[in-house]
């Protein structure tokens, strides 16, 4: 099957469209903190080739606490994000800007 004409959309090309719009582009701003933890766990936990199961044993806890945060809907204490990264053997930084 030839692929060559066919347009890829990609998640870049979704967003830079939906944030054209001014709804969106609030409750996208207002949920970045949300991402950007989200991916960084995702990020790491598969560079360590973890299972959610896995990083959840590690840090005695379930494997849905850790697909809330991974899937933006979570709402992780101080304490429990300290544990992801000690899970990681990271350093936890918070930035405010």
């Amino acid at each position: 099957m030839a692929y060559k004409n066919m347009k890829v959309f990609t998640f870049k090309d979704h967003l830079k469209k939906s944030l054209k719009d001014s709804a969106f582009r609030k409750v996208w701003k207002d949920s970045e903190a949300e991402y950007v933890l989200a991916c960084k766990v995702i990020e790491a936990r598969l560079k360590r080739r973890m299972s959610q199961r896995d990083l959840a044993k590690k840090i005695g806890t379930s494997q849905a606490a850790i697909s809330r945060i991974e899937a933006m809907n979570g709402n992780p204490s101080f304490a429990f994000l300290k544990r992801i990264a000690a899970a990681f053997d990271a350093k936890l930084q918070i930035s405010l800007s």
